[in-house]
């Protein structure tokens, strides 16, 4: 599943860096997280990275964007195969 940034964000950039995928990006008002991207830090680490470091646990799965683990590892080595060239 990808993760979703709700609208309590409060911007304070503490995610964006954290990302391996580079999902996150600044949205209209608040930080948003590309679907196409999120992994759930799968392929990279045990546990979300941005919902570990955001301060306000504005954070949660979307639950538009489903995915099985094995889906999200499948996308991680597909990013990984994009970014190689």
């Amino acid at each position: 599943m990808a993760l979703i940034i709700l609208d309590s964000c409060i911007n304070c950039d503490m995610c964006d860096p954290e990302c391996p995928n580079m999902a996150i990006s600044m949205g209209e008002e608040v930080y948003e997280i590309d679907p196409n991207l999120c992994t759930e830090c799968v392929g990279h680490y045990d546990n979300p990275t941005c919902v570990s470091v955001c301060p306000i646990d504005c954070i949660e799965v979307d639950p538009e964007h489903k995915e099985t683990q094995e889906q999200l590892m499948e996308k991680f080595v597909l990013i990984q195969e994009a970014k190689k060239g």
